[in-house]
């Protein structure tokens, strides 16, 4: 019984992993409802003026076919 002692640490790495992925997931789902898709990682104040302009050049573009 005297080897079986890291078995205590068990439960409370448990619990603490288990809350983690509570937590990411809330983010992660909380974040799709309210944008409708997931977050990008790394996306920041650049990208989002990129995919910006990206979004109004394709509807120039689609505007200019029709």
């Amino acid at each position: 019984m005297a080897k079986l002692f890291w078995l205590e640490a068990v439960l409370p790495l448990g619990i603490i992993a288990g809350m983690l992925c509570v937590m990411g997931n809330a983010q992660y789902y909380i974040h799709r409802a309210a944008h409708g898709r997931p977050k990008h990682i790394g996306n920041d104040v650049w990208d989002v003026a990129m995919e910006r302009r990206d979004k109004k050049l394709m509807d120039q573009f689609s505007g200019a076919q029709t």
